[in-house]
């Protein structure tokens, strides 16, 4: 592993909106299936798991990755048509498990250049969303 100072030669600004985009990408999936499990179903148990796993969602150089966001000139800002189409409450889940667990898989593996700790980090996160979409998904009340 190797220390902080290093992170910023290693990685190209570009490299950096890569983590931005998915970290952001990565809390706001969560955060999505979190307030449904909170607010529409009162689930306290499964909205505090979202909830730990979207804090434990977090890096070390968080002005790094804001000095280099471009969201602006982002070449797939448009909207698609496939993001346009929520058919119930278990698509706007699935949609949003499948955004946070490939969003951790980017992280995991962008880290594993210069940070063990965090791309553990990362992994760990990706295996409790796979459980959680199970669980969440699998339920009788969806």
């Amino acid at each position: 592993m190797t220390t902080n100072t290093s992170i910023n030669e290693q990685l190209s600004s570009e490299l950096f909106r890569v983590i931005d985009a998915n970290l952001n990408r990565l809390k706001e999936g969560i955060r999505v299936v979190e307030d449904i499990m909170r607010y529409r179903d009162n689930n306290k148990n499964l909205a505090s798991k979202l909830k730990q796993l979207r804090h434990k969602a977090r890096v070390d150089n968080p002005d790094e990755l804001l000095q280099n966001r471009d969201s602006i000139n982002d070449v797939l800002r448009p909207t698609t048509k496939s993001e346009l189409n929520r058919t119930d409450i278990k698509s706007i889940l699935r949609a949003n498990f499948k955004r946070a667990q490939e969003s951790s898989r980017v992280l995991e593996e962008l880290y594993k250049l210069h940070d063990a700790t965090n791309s553990e980090n990362f992994k760990y996160i990706r295996y409790e969303l796979y459980n959680l979409e199970k669980e969440i998904m699998l339920s009788e009340k969806l």
